[in-house]
């Protein structure tokens, strides 16, 4: 059994900032669930461009508020607020706005190794 805590994972090497944002990860590749679980903080006033080429990602609001637009062939914008799930089932481009600190409970598929950080394209690397 896998057991850890958020304190424990903000004094660790497992919680990973960037400008917008800091991902606390709670379950990484080497835990061999075969996904990853963050508690993610997005700063509030802040605009991030993403693309997941390498994972799927689902993302469940349980603080804050904001929104997050779909780029490409069809373009819409979505509000984001406590209670609200959105998935990037298809790899989406997709830009993440938050109006006040927003909290998400993320899942990748397949797990990230756990020291990831965007690349240019917005995503993350093949783990």
């Amino acid at each position: 059994m896998i057991v850890r805590t958020l304190d424990e994972i903000l004094a660790s090497d497992m919680n990973v900032e960037g400008e917008t944002w800091a991902s606390r990860r709670f379950l990484v590749k080497k835990d061999e669930m075969g996904f990853t679980v963050t508690d993610t903080i997005i700063h509030p006033g802040t605009e991030t461009e993403l693309c997941y080429r390498n994972h799927l990602e689902a993302c469940y609001c349980i603080e804050g508020e904001g929104e997050v637009e779909v780029l490409g062939p069809e373009p819409r914008i979505y509000p984001i607020k406590p209670g609200t799930i959105y998935a990037l089932d298809k790899h989406e481009r997709h830009i993440l706005r938050a109006a006040k600190t927003m909290r998400l409970i993320c899942i990748f598929n397949p797990a990230l190794t756990g020291k990831e950080v965007h690349d240019e394209s917005g995503g993350y690397p093949a783990s």
